[in-house]
């Protein structure tokens, strides 16, 4: 039986090199959230809100042009080390 992930981590690579995680609980969360907000305005200039869940009183905002790869890590709790 396949394990499933707790939760997955998202990479987006912006132009510039900069690199940004974002985490989110299931794979079709992300996938509601990229297509209802990055699809549409996919060549937009236009600032849209990048959700981040696991931090309270912090957001992101991304220009949807800027995007130019997009990564998605599936995260195991057990494959994670524990100090």
């Amino acid at each position: 039986m396949p394990k499933k992930p707790d939760e997955f981590a998202i990479y987006l690579l912006l132009e510039g090199g900069a690199r940004e995680e974002v985490r989110f609980p299931t794979l079709k969360e992300f996938q509601t959230w990229y297509s209802s907000v990055i699809v549409p305005k996919h060549d937009s200039q236009e600032f849209v809100n990048v959700p981040i869940k696991t931090i309270q009183g912090e957001y992101m905002v991304v220009r949807p042009s800027s995007i130019i790869a997009i990564r998605v890590e599936p995260i195991f709790t057990s494959s994670v080390e524990r100090f």
